[in-house]
């Protein structure tokens, strides 16, 4: 009986080479033409603290509620943000992946469901950059860094294992019905607002409490702002959660995109 995903794996490292050249070059791209090339990955998401921090602590002297992670609400915020960008930039940029690389798949022997996981993974670099500066900002305006940072990889892979498992869904719908990104724009509107990145998990009452404990970010946000915000061990029980939602999409998603890729080659 062969394992789930063994296949995939083995593709994956197999492969490891051609993974590596996709990531880079859709790296390159993102910032090809640009005298400042990756360090606008840097200039982007440092801006963005600093305007959120003139924003929320100067003008409106926004204050959070008492027992949150920290009181400084701009690292709050971005702490919050990055385990969602990491996601929503990954999804929604392999919606199109396929329909990218259409030479690559019809023309050469190609394991097609590589190409969101090159995604996922040239969003990484982005994302580690921006940890970097999160981590600065922690340790000169909170004055800490927690040893317990050497846990963040594995709530990475947990953000990975979702972002390929949707990427794939969307990625093969893509190629058959192209309305599906302004599609997937719309469901990931409605998925950031339920999951407590801008307002505290306090502020979910009722039914919406149930759709946060459901939501696999909200877990990841929080366990996030444990790790960057806090010298406290993020809920365990969070990494369980988020943990198994992201594998079973990451399973689904492969078996639906397995069964999807047959018709490829006609439609690219």
């Amino acid at each position: 009986m062969q394992v789930p995903g063994a296949l995939f794996l083995r593709n994956l490292v197999e492969r490891r080479s051609l993974v590596f050249q996709l990531v880079r070059r859709d790296f390159q791209q993102r910032f090809i033409g640009s005298a400042a090339g990756w360090i606008w990955g840097v200039i982007h998401p440092l801006v963005q603290l600093v305007t959120w921090w003139f924003v929320f602590e100067r003008l409106m002297k926004f204050k959070l509620p008492p027992n949150q992670f920290t009181s400084n609400y701009p690292l709050y915020l971005f702490a919050g943000m990055l385990p969602w960008l990491l996601f929503s930039d990954t999804v929604q940029r392999s919606t199109t992946s396929l329909l990218d690389q259409s030479n690559l798949i019809t023309k050469t022997v190609f394991p097609s469901e590589i190409v969101p996981v090159s995604v996922f993974l040239s969003s990484l670099v982005s994302h580690g950059l921006a940890l970097a500066l999160v981590i600065a900002a922690a340790g000169v305006m909170l004055n800490h860094i927690s040893i317990f940072l050497v846990l963040l990889p594995i709530y990475v892979l947990v953000v990975g294992l979702l972002a390929v498992g949707v990427g794939w869904v969307v990625a093969s719908l893509h190629v058959y019905q192209r309305d599906t990104a302004q599609v997937l724009n719309v469901i990931l509107n409605f998925w950031f607002w339920l999951t407590p990145i801008f307002v505290t998990e306090q502020a979910y009452q009722g039914k919406a409490g149930w759709l946060l404990a459901a939501n696999p970010l909200s877990h990841i946000v929080r366990s996030y702002r444990f790790l960057l915000l806090t010298h406290r061990l993020p809920d365990f029980g969070d990494l369980g959660v988020a943990a198994a939602i992201g594998t079973a999409v990451f399973l689904l998603g492969g078996l639906f995109f397995r069964y999807m890729k047959r018709g490829f080659a006609d439609v690219l």
